[in-house]
């Protein structure tokens, strides 16, 4: 089962699903990871229902950071903004299906944790990777 897993993580680094920035986002917001140079911007657009209905990101760095923006991407669209605040940590990795370290962890949460900063506007302080919570 884990071969299916990380063919799957290849596939989204591979050929990662929206890719781009949005023309008119109501939401974007771009974050780094110093400690190993992974890069994510998650671009939104959401209509007068609250949905997401156009999402994009552009992102540079290792495999499980690219792929884990491409599998959020595809989560979110279609959802409300209220349905987005309720992914978590376990989503991530879930999505993932492989063990993920922690040295890898950063890595794997950066796009959710761009897509939280973005959407409601947190500060750093109001997250916490290591807070199954969020």
């Amino acid at each position: 089962m884990d071969d299916f897993y990380r063919e799957n993580i290849l596939d989204h680094y591979r050929h990662p699903r929206n890719v781009g920035t949005l023309e008119h986002p109501t939401h974007s917001h771009q974050e780094d990871n110093p400690l190993c140079g992974d890069v994510i911007r998650i671009d939104l657009h959401v209509n007068e229902d609250n949905v997401i209905d156009q999402v994009a990101f552009l992102g540079k760095g290792c495999a499980i950071s690219q792929a884990s923006a491409s599998m959020l991407t595809e989560m979110i669209q279609g959802k409300t903004l209220d349905e987005v605040k309720q992914i978590g940590k376990e989503d991530i990795l879930e999505a993932l299906g492989i063990e993920i370290g922690p040295v890898r962890m950063k890595c794997a949460l950066l796009s959710l944790k761009v897509l939280k900063a973005g959407a409601y506007g947190l500060r750093e302080e109001d997250w916490n990777t290591d807070d199954d919570d969020w």
